[in-house]
């Protein structure tokens, strides 16, 4: 019954937005490999100008990465800490559980896209309001992944830690964390790649980034396509190198640290 109100669901949603879409989807389904077609065409033309625009759009795609990489910093911290206020168990105040989960609910279920668009209002275009939408986004997301994690870990380090006098704090950082980092280190990694991709689609509203190279050489249309495709390949590229290289930290983190275990 479920799968039938899905599909159900899936049909009328697909007919009404064809129904406003400008064009129409089946009357311009037969035109959809146009702009790759002209894309690569362009850029077959002008192979000789790409490592030139490798150059020119390095900067900016290096400012896609630091938005990611201090995004997920700040979204790692912030969500360490929601995630063991919300646990039972860890908890500071348990009667506020409910309260911090549901803040983290709120973090997750406003797109960063919004956020970014609200923020470019209040702080101009730039990579400030970027950084502020995905670390706001990566907050929510991560606190829950990492109260998840905090519940399968040990309370008697941190039982034995309050048995003699230590605060809060300290009992999080000398019980917790030592149990819980090599997971956290998973989680943000994983974010990472995530939120390397959403920069550069933040970029499209004007936040900066490859993101706001890429719209700017794809609205002057043809005689720009080569600039286009060089963005295409190094974004590309870029999303591959981190995916394996993450990927590989995240296996030696889970299974170095499930090996240290069983040894």
């Amino acid at each position: 019954i479920l799968l039938a109100v899905f599909v159900g669901l899936m049909v009328s949603g697909f007919m009404l937005a064809d129904e406003r879409n400008a064009g129409g989807f089946w009357e311009g389904l037969h035109r959809i490999f146009d702009f790759p077609k002209a894309v690569i065409g362009e850029a077959s033309e002008k192979l000789h100008e790409l490592p030139g625009h490798f150059v020119r759009y390095f900067p900016a795609l290096v400012e896609t990465l630091n938005i990611a990489a201090v995004s997920t910093l700040i979204g790692a911290l912030g969500g360490a800490v929601l995630s063991m206020l919300s646990t039972r168990g860890l908890a500071r105040w348990p009667m506020m559980i409910p309260v911090f989960r549901r803040i983290m609910d709120v973090m997750r279920a406003v797109p960063e896209i919004v956020i970014a668009l609200v923020l470019i209002f209040v702080l101009g275009g730039g990579p400030v309001p970027a950084m502020i939408a995905i670390a706001f986004h990566t907050t929510g997301a991560l606190g829950k992944l990492f109260s998840e994690v905090n519940e399968n870990a040990s309370l008697k380090p941190v039982e034995g830690l309050s048995s003699v006098g230590a605060n809060w704090s300290q009992r999080m950082v000398l019980g917790v964390v030592p149990q819980v980092s090599p997971n956290y280190l998973s989680y943000a990694l994983l974010r990472f790649e995530i939120n390397i991709r959403a920069s550069a689609i933040l970029g499209f509203v004007g936040a900066g980034g490859i993101g706001y190279e890429l719209k700017n050489a794809m609205s002057w249309g043809q005689g720009k396509y080569d600039e286009s495709a060089a963005i295409f390949l190094m974004l590309f590229a870029t999303i591959i190198v981190v995916d394996q290289t993450s990927s590989y930290f995240r296996d030696l983190l889970t299974h170095g640290r499930r090996s240290e275990m069983l040894a």
